[in-house]
């Protein structure tokens, strides 16, 4: 368990700066909105499979925390665009 446990996390954090290139290299707007969104479920992801490691289930709270507010910060950017190419 522990080994599927350390590859999920390898292959989590390799997704992850992959994702941070793309929010550094653009091109656009909504390309980095994007990948700010994924690095953030990543996150979540990454403390769920350490709530499973460690079998503490507080973090649990932390990580529904964390995929609310990446939800709410997505939405608002997407709101923010919207109103951009409106204008």
């Amino acid at each position: 368990m522990t080994a599927a446990l350390d590859g999920a996390a390898l292959a989590l954090v390799l997704s992850k700066a992959l994702c941070l290139w793309r929010l550094f290299r653009g091109p656009s707007l909504p390309d980095r909105v994007v990948a700010l969104d994924q690095i953030s479920m990543h996150v979540v992801a990454l403390v769920a499979l350490y709530t499973i490691r460690t079998g503490q289930l507080v973090f649990l709270d932390a990580a529904v925390v964390a995929a609310l507010l990446s939800f709410l910060t997505t939405v608002a950017f997407a709101r923010y665009l919207e109103q951009g190419i409106e204008r």
